[in-house]
């Protein structure tokens, strides 16, 4: 199965013009496929997966069993990359049936995401300025684990909480994706004009904007990476963003970030990266900026994908009306 995999990916690539982050999470959607085929002994053959072999039953086995570990939204997105790849497969020859065409999606709950206050996310970028004033003052935390050797690895509690600052600080103030922070390269970031430049979805480019603070925290960090950065890769990919080893930062080690941080700014909320994006274009929204200007500044293909954070703003409005207005409550004078 491994070179219908392989080929699956130049075909994502090169036809479909689809993002990093996106080949890489179909890819392992469907290695999760043949993961659980193979523990189960289905459709194999010489114990690899002949994709022959693969029927509806296989398919509903293995969404049956994500039923027990995944929201309906995850078990979504995870069938419709082995549908995808099934129809890839189908279109290449390689199959003559294709075993996900009469399985439906789940349905999807609807919810309205979560979106931080003004003093809430001000909080949490604050809750980062601060760690990083206390361990300049000489205030380290204990690590768990002894350090590896990498490049970066003489000054790592100075660079890693600067980092951490600017991460968070560049995620409010410009509402990019995850994906897009942790891919943003050295050459992409223009700090006399206060942008960067982002790949998103279907590898679109578009500029964001940094603003004061986010710009001044970048700058701090990349100084200090730069004085410790003994190893750099080649000319034009030196990510921004480093993790723990030294290589570009995983979307994984962001989302740990803000979660820690919510908790030590004392929000009661769990907020996640996307969670600042929401409240990137929800305070946007509220502060007045049309609807067309937030669009363009999120990278969405289509206005309806922006029009969910007026949902926002309304639900806002009611739970302030609701707990400010003498006649909104039952009992009311």
């Amino acid at each position: 199965m491994e070179g219908y995999k392989e080929s699956f990916e130049r075909y994502l690539s090169v036809e479909r013009n689809a993002s990093r982050h996106t080949r890489e999470n179909y890819l392992r959607d469907i290695t999760q496929l043949e993961v659980f085929l193979k523990k189960r002994g289905l459709c194999l053959n010489n114990k690899d997966i002949d994709i022959n072999k693969i029927d509806e039953n296989a398919v509903r086995l293995f969404l049956g069993h994500l039923y027990k570990c995944c929201k309906k939204a995850s078990i979504a997105r995870k069938l419709a990359s082995i549908k995808a790849f099934f129809r890839f497969l189908m279109k290449k020859g390689f199959l003559s049936k294709d075993p996900s065409e009469f399985i439906s999606h789940p349905k999807v709950e609807k919810y309205l995401p979560t979106v931080l206050t003004v003093d809430e996310a001000k909080g949490l970028v604050e809750t980062a300025r601060t760690i990083v004033k206390k361990r300049g003052n000489g205030e380290t935390e204990k690590r768990r684990k002894r350090l590896t050797r990498s490049p970066i690895r003489r000054f790592p509690d100075s660079l890693t909480t600067l980092r951490d600052r600017a991460i968070l600080e560049v995620l409010y103030s410009s509402g990019i994706r995850v994906g897009e922070l942790t891919g943003l390269n050295l050459r992409d970031a223009d700090l006399n004009r206060g942008v960067i430049k982002v790949l998103g979805k279907g590898n679109k480019e578009r500029v964001a904007i940094l603003g004061e603070k986010a710009l001044e925290a970048l700058k701090a960090y990349l100084l200090k990476k730069s004085e410790v950065r003994s190893q750099k890769s080649e000319e034009g990919d030196e990510p921004v963003f480093l993790g723990a080893r030294g290589d570009r930062i995983y979307p994984r080690a962001v989302q740990r970030l803000v979660k820690d941080t919510a908790v030590r700014s004392g929000i009661s909320k769990h907020p996640t990266p996307h969670s600042l994006r929401h409240t990137f274009a929800t305070h946007l929204l509220d502060a007045g900026v049309d609807l067309r200007t937030i669009q363009e500044m999120l990278g969405h293909a289509s206005l309806s994908t922006t029009q969910k954070y007026t949902k926002v703003s309304v639900q806002r409005l009611l739970e302030v009306y609701d707990k400010a207005h003498p006649r909104a409550k039952k009992g009311g004078g």
